[in-house]
């Protein structure tokens, strides 16, 4: 269930009436409280990952989301993202007795290793296509990672 899927349940619930809905799917767990107002109070999202935390957050309500977006869009402009080419685990580090790849504020260029995506018990080195200084480390070691999914910022002045 993605976040748009997620934010017409909250406008659904919130026009219904209903003080309280639970949903329950797979490995998603939401549950939506609304005031006699019909205003959303809360909502708590759970999702459960195979070999992973539970995973809980308040969703915000809906209105406020294109707000909260808008400047980091703005203020991640010149930054080129580094996204994964691959699904798989996300390693900082080529070997637990090794240092890390990069680091941020490491400068990088083009054709540097920086980090290592395992899939399938094959550990795959991701090399940077652009030169610049790492601005910020998008995903934490050893987290589990999806196709397209941001990695790292890079600052290319």
């Amino acid at each position: 269930m993605d976040l748009k899927e997620i934010q017409n349940l909250i406008k659904f619930v919130a026009n219904s009436g209903v003080a309280e809905v639970k949903l329950e799917m797979d490995d998603v767990k939401i549950t939506i409280r609304t005031t006699l107002e019909g205003n959303v109070s809360e909502t708590t999202y759970v999702q459960q990952m195979p070999a992973q935390p539970v995973l809980q957050q308040a969703v915000a309500p809906v209105a406020a989301a294109p707000v909260a977006a808008a400047p980091a869009v703005i203020e991640n402009a010149h930054y080129i993202t580094i996204k994964s080419p691959i699904i798989g685990t996300f390693y900082r580090k080529p070997s637990p007795d090794k240092p890390l790849f990069v680091e941020v504020g490491s400068t990088i260029s083009k054709g540097d290793v920086l980090c290592v995506i395992e899939a399938m018990k094959l550990f795959n080195e991701i090399e940077s296509e652009v030169s610049g200084k790492i601005v910020k480390i998008l995903v934490d070691d050893m987290s589990p990672v999806e196709y397209d999914q941001p990695l790292f910022l890079v600052d290319p002045s």
